[in-house]
């Protein structure tokens, strides 16, 4: 169950690039253990929030707090290491690269070891890896090379080579993009157990509106790069404003 303590927090958070506001003026406080969706229409500037999260942009406003901590001014790297992971809408595992070696790296390079590939993976970071892949069900694939994996099993790849550096916060980049309708219920199901099972806090950006509201406990909505609403799934589904922004009339 979520706590009352922010454990990632926006204040006043914003962008401007050429003249151009990207992300305006967004607060907002996530609760440790929560799982938060993140709406909006196309450009509304929910992936340029991801990227100020975790560190892919620095922000021109504002400031970004993890675990009651500034880190605005960190790189991605050091807020992987003070408890943020994050998946991205294109794939990003190794292609030419098997399943357990992609874990096996990420493992390696949470623990500080060698990333050679060549490398037998054993010790700390290939039990790590076994762990991480039994647990996303994918231990019966992996010595097939991730590039023949279906868009469900690359996103439980994903999903696997966060778990083996046991962040503390989650962020899903459109974690349903490309999958196929066979496989949504099941990534979905995963995506609640590491939530609920390995108490993760979870802010995921997605499209698919039943998806959101069958996880999420409070959902943000933004549009035109601000904060519309950021509230529980039924009171923001009932707002008029955000029906007509989102949708562009009342649902």
């Amino acid at each position: 169950m979520a706590t009352s303590a922010p454990i990632l927090a926006t204040r006043n958070l914003g962008l401007d690039i050429g003249g151009a506001r990207i992300v305006a003026d967004v607060s907002l406080e996530v609760r440790a253990g929560e799982l938060v969706g993140i709406i909006g229409p196309n450009g509304a500037g929910k992936t340029t929030l991801f990227n100020l999260l975790s560190g892919l942009l620095r922000p021109t406003a504002g400031s970004v707090e993890l675990h009651g901590r500034d880190i605005t001014g960190a790189p991605p790297f050091r807020r992987t290491r003070a408890g943020l992971g994050r998946t991205f809408q294109v794939s990003s595992v190794f292609p030419l690269l098997t399943v357990r070696e992609n874990v096996r790296l990420a493992a390696d390079a949470e623990i500080g070891g060698t990333m050679r590939i060549w490398r037998r993976a054993r010790g700390v970071g290939g039990t790590r890896a076994d762990e991480a892949l039994e647990r996303v069900g994918l231990a019966g694939k992996t010595a097939l090379p991730s590039g023949l994996l279906s868009h469900g099993d690359k996103r439980k790849l994903e999903i696997a080579m966060l778990l083996v550096g046991n962040p503390d916060v989650i962020l899903l980049d459109e974690p349903m993009a490309g999958v196929s309708v066979e496989d949504v219920d099941e990534l979905v199901e995963l995506i609640r157990s590491v939530h609920r099972e390995e108490g993760k806090t979870v802010l995921m950006v997605e499209h698919r509106m039943e998806v959101v509201i069958g996880l999420a406990e409070r959902i943000a909505v933004m549009h035109h790069g601000a904060l519309l609403a950021f509230d529980e799934p039924d009171k923001v589904m009932a707002n008029e404003t955000v029906q007509t922004a989102y949708l562009g009339e009342p649902l």
